[in-house]
């Protein structure tokens, strides 16, 4: 059951007359879960939609789109209904929310995750996450020391964009669908702009000042509502750092002008391809001239790391911190590393390290209370789990940091 401690019975009847339904995968609660929060409130939860229904709550965990990327069933039954002059409201699920007076629900909703936070909680590898951040399809809330915070709703709705695109469904399709969302619950501008960087395929496109174009083909693209035009072959000169992405179709002698910047667009390119001895070479190419660039070390740390090589991986990371001490990422990565390698003490310097950058560094008091644990030093480790459930009640690291203080 729901917890509800601390609500008046007034409170509780904030529903009382109310049929509900929900559509979309709620981002605070399971389906049941919000049910039985609807019937403490006084109201009926129901699974299927019908003349009786006075209420619609959206999901925010992604967008509610069918496999074929059309609006939820749901969602087009209730717009019928409401056309015929049924007076159904349709209300997002931090509107219902707030309206029940469920804060410590809505703020789940609105919390902010760091790369590794979501990856485990949607199933996406921190390597995509990062690309998608460098490539515009996301936006961080905030950066400290390095470290992005994402709002969950905004990384959550890009993978489900990505992979309804992936399933062969098309831009087109999702736009209209897109629009028609916009007219029931609105807050569709972002997804929107985010397709701007995701191709038919469901990978990313760069943007250059000229406007999106194929990292892979180098070919012109165009927004989707916009005429298609022939673009001639001079116009897809590199501008703007963008370059043709595959590195196979350039000679020796144009790689051999590439900057920096072109090496590093190609490595990203080959790890969304998940070529990773290729994305190596790129990085090392990029670091003859970048050599200083705290961020090109920590990116071919992770690529190493990926293809097990453990100590090419600690090498680079530590490059990382040297020249940038307070890279927190590349500390709490350190200590993985060490972790792995049957280093506890090192790895628990590590994390104590990231701690002391940043007292509020989730993903640091979670390993560190993990390696402590292991250690046989639970009462040391139960301060960090308990400082991780701060930041996080329902990802899976969350399930695991309580199961350790019951």
């Amino acid at each position: 059951m729901i917890e509800t401690a601390g609500t008046s019975p007034q409170s509780q009847k904030t529903l009382l007359g109310e049929r509900v339904t929900f559509t979309g995968t709620l981002a605070s609660m399971t389906h049941r879960q919000a049910a039985q929060m609807a019937e403490t409130h006084g109201g009926t939860a129901a699974q299927h939609v019908s003349k009786q229904i006075t209420m619609l709550v959206i999901g925010e965990e992604g967008w509610p789109l069918e496999a074929d990327g059309t609006p939820s069933v749901k969602l087009q039954q209730v717009n019928r209904l409401r056309d015929e002059g049924l007076p159904i409201r349709i209300v997002s699920e931090s509107d219902w929310l707030d309206v029940l007076g469920l804060h410590d629900h809505l703020q789940e909703v609105r919390r902010h995750y760091t790369p590794a936070m979501l990856s485990q909680m949607l199933n996406v590898p921190v390597a995509v996450i990062r690309n998608w951040e460098r490539c515009g399809l996301i936006r961080p809330v905030k950066h400290v020391l390095r470290l992005p915070y994402f709002d969950f709703r905004e990384v959550a709705g890009a993978r489900r964009l990505h992979e309804l695109l992936k399933s062969g469904v098309t831009r087109r399709q999702i736009v209209d669908s897109l629009k028609h969302l916009r007219n029931w619950v609105g807050g569709t501008e972002r997804p929107l702009a985010q397709l701007e960087f995701l191709a038919d395929d469901g990978e990313l496109i760069y943007r250059d000042k000229s406007g999106p174009l194929d990292p892979r083909s180098g070919q012109r693209l165009f927004d989707f509502d916009s005429p298609q035009e022939e673009t001639a072959p001079a116009e897809l000169a590199l501008t703007a750092g963008v370059i043709p992405m595959d590195g196979a179709t350039q000679s020796a002698q144009e790689q051999a002008t590439w900057t920096p910047e072109q090496w590093f667009q190609l490595a990203n390119q080959h790890l969304e391809e998940h070529r990773l001895d290729d994305a190596v070479e790129a990085f090392r190419l990029c670091l003859l001239d970048w050599h200083q660039r705290a961020e090109v070390h920590f990116q071919l740390a992770d690529t190493l790391y990926r293809m097990d090589n453990l100590m090419g991986a600690l090498e680079r990371y530590h490059m990382a911190v040297e020249l940038e001490p307070n890279y927190l990422e590349a500390w709490t990565q350190l200590g993985c590393v060490y972790s792995e390698t049957q280093k506890p003490e090192a790895a628990i310097q590590a994390f104590r390290i990231a701690i002391d950058l940043h007292a509020d560094y989730p993903d640091a008091h979670w390993h560190l209370a993990q390696i402590l644990e292991s250690q046989g030093q639970a009462a040391a480790a139960k301060p960090h789990w308990e400082a991780y459930l701060q930041f996080d009640q329902r990802g899976p690291w969350a399930d695991i940091a309580r199961e350790h203080l019951v």
